[in-house]
Parts: C-alpha cells; sequence; structure tokens
C-alpha cells in the first residue's frame, strides 16, 4: 500500500496536463477555419449583389452569415478551452447544428411556399437533417451525462 491519500476524480483532473487531445485540437481549428471562410464568402457574395435583393433574399445571407459565425466561434471556444471538457463541446455543436437545420428547413419551406412549388420536398429533406441533427444533440447529452455520471462515482459522491 501507498501513504498517498486517495484522490477525488476532480483532484486527478485537476494533476492532468491542462491540453487538449491532438484530434480535438484538429477539429476545433478545422471548425473555426471552416467557420470563419464561410462567413467571409457568404459576406462577400451578400455584398458583391449587383442589384437591390429581395427580403428573404437578405434574411437567408443573414441567417447562413451568423451560423458560419457561430462555427467559428465555436472552434475558437474550444481552441481556448484548456481543461476536460465532459462532452460539452460535443453538446454545443449539437445544438448548433440543430439550430441551423431547423432555421433553413423553415427558410427553404418558407421559400418553397411563396413559389409555390409545393413543400412536401422541402419540408422532407429538411425533416432528415432535423431528426440528424436531433439524433446527435440526444446522443451528446447523454454521453455527457454518463461522463458526469462516471466522474461522479470516482469521486465517492462528494459534492464539490
Amino acid at each position: 500500500m501507498t501513504d498517498e491519500p486517495r484522490l477525488s476524480a476532480q483532484d486527478m483532473i485537476e494533476r492532468l496536463a491542462p491540453v487538449l487531445s491532438p484530434r480535438v485540437r484538429i477539429r476545433a481549428v478545422t471548425t473555426l477555419l471552416a467557420g470563419a471562410a464561410g462567413a467571409v464568402f457568404v459576406g462577400t457574395l451578400w455584398w458583391s449583389e449587383p442589384g437591390p435583393l429581395p427580403g428573404r433574399t437578405h434574411v437567408a445571407f443573414a441567417l447562413f452569415t451568423v451560423f458560419c459565425l457561430a462555427w467559428a466561434a465555436y472552434g475558437g471556444w474550444l481552441l481556448t478551452r484548456r481543461v476536460p471538457l465532459f462532452a460539452t463541446d460535443r453538446v454545443i455543436a449539437a445544438w448548433i447544428g440543430l439550430a441551423a437545420s431547423l432555421a433553413t428547413t423553415a427558410l427553404v419551406t418558407v421559400v418553397a411556399v411563396r413559389r409555390g412549388t409545393g413543400v412536401g420536398l422541402a419540408l422532407a429533406v429538411g425533416g432528415v437533417f432535423v431528426a440528424v441533427a436531433l439524433a446527435l444533440a440526444l446522443r451528446a447529452h447523454a454521453r455527457r451525462a454518463a461522463l458526469l455520471r462516471r466522474m461522479h462515482e470516482l469521486s465517492g459522491g462528494e459534492e464539490r
């Protein structure tokens, strides 16, 4: 036996080197760059339109720019984290994806209704994206809950 006292899970975590894994760092950099590049691309398209645009087109450009900026902010936030995240990053990414799929589905459906082309295809495709995003959000929440439960078990059920 050792004379060293038993450490709680939180104490063990705090003793770990405060760095993210290379895989998480690559994911964060990719997300940051893709979000920033998307925002620049969509913003440039929006700004460079030669004539006046309809209101729904402005809404679409603004929506896509906001989603790109949200992904860039998420990537930047992930890069600045130097502690174990307990799948918080996955929960945040899942919510961004769900919000983007819901808003895009709503926008495409409104455009289909205004054009009179029928909403069946727009709702079907959008519904698939929303269903996948919702499934990923549920899975992310379940993973986070399992990790937090395990941390609580390892720390002996003591309160922080």
